[in-house]
């Protein structure tokens, strides 16, 4: 877009073209519960103030696709992947929505989710929703794990249906299907990136979070979301310490000296699941030991062992 190779609007137009021949007809991956019908008209404003201003940033006229319980206030709905909510209109945008419209970025859709993030049933398979059908794995095998609660968000962006797009996650929700399809996801710290206008799974644990092909897409879309504020009071503990650059930290030789702890007590249902392949855990260590980090085996997480569907579930679900 700054070489004036392809216009904002132009690359809106492709990914509605991928999304209508891949995601709603031919194999039906069935990631996206909504476009937004301003995104050309919105692009095209984006491309003027591109050609006769300047551009905001590097999100300036980019795509990105956010998932379903998070607010817009627009022509698209805000359901959590309810048949509940699919008529509710927010009036406002969530936090993070206003500061991506800040950055220039185009909400170009709703993606769709496990339903209410996996509050629904523990037994519910990932990916799932009432207003939105089943997501499925892009790469081939409908039977494939796709992961979740943010299962649309990764899917679209492993599909090629949008440059970025955002999660949420309470508890594996954005890591488990960055990992399922192949993408980058970032789970930030409770607080660095603020939770007003999101649907709510517990007040501990959520937060929202990127995704992204590569990771230094993944560092811009992270310090664009960044911010404090006034309401969400565990925003306040991240003022001065969060960043609007990240990409700025990307070391290529990062690994070098770092100490990273391997945990390998898990449990047999764990390491039975399709969340888990031996082969890859070992070619992952490996390669952050051939990047010259220290490897430390047979760390203990005790963590690891607690009943998070108790402590969380039972208490602290709104």
């Amino acid at each position: 877009m700054e070489n004036g190779e392809v216009s904002s609007k132009e690359l809106v137009m492709y990914y509605l073209h991928r999304i209508a021949k891949y995601d709603q007809e031919g194999p039906k991956i069935n990631s996206i519960l909504e476009i937004n019908p301003d995104a050309i008209f919105i692009a095209e404003a984006l491309d003027y103030e591109r050609n006769t201003r300047s551009a905001r940033g590097p999100l300036h006229g980019i795509p990105v696709l956010i998932k379903d319980n998070i607010e817009t206030c627009d022509s698209m709905h805000t359901s959590a992947g309810t048949i509940a909510l699919e008529n509710y209109n927010s009036s406002s945008d969530a936090f993070i929505v206003e500061r991506l419209r800040e950055a220039g970025a185009i909400i170009l859709g709703k993606t769709n989710m496990t339903e209410l993030a996996n509050g629904m049933s523990s037994e519910m398979w990932s990916g799932y929703s009432s207003r939105g059908g089943q997501v499925l794995n892009p790469y081939g095998d409908p039977n494939l794990f796709v992961g979740g609660s943010s299962s649309g968000s990764a899917v679209a962006v492993a599909a090629n249906f949008t440059v970025l797009s955002v999660g949420t996650e309470t508890d594996a929700s954005i890591l488990s299907p960055a990992v399922q399809n192949s993408v980058v996801g970032i789970k930030p710290t409770v607080g660095l990136i603020s939770r007003t206008g999101i649907i709510p799974f517990t007040y501990s644990q959520d937060t929202p979070g990127p995704f992204a092909r590569t990771v230094t897409d993944a560092s811009l879309l992270l310090g664009a979301l960044t911010g404090v504020d006034k309401l969400d009071p565990a925003t306040y503990k991240s003022e001065g310490r969060s960043e609007r650059d990240y990409s700025k930290y990307l070391d290529s030789k990062g690994l070098r000296g770092a100490r990273i702890g391997v945990f390998s007590n898990a449990s047999n249902e764990f390491l039975q699941s399709e969340e888990y392949d031996e082969g890859l855990f070992k070619e992952a260590i490996q390669t952050i030991s051939y990047e010259g980090a220290c490897v430390i085996e047979d760390i203990d997480i005790p963590s690891f062992h607690r009943k998070w569907s108790l402590g969380v579930t039972l208490y602290d679900l709104k």
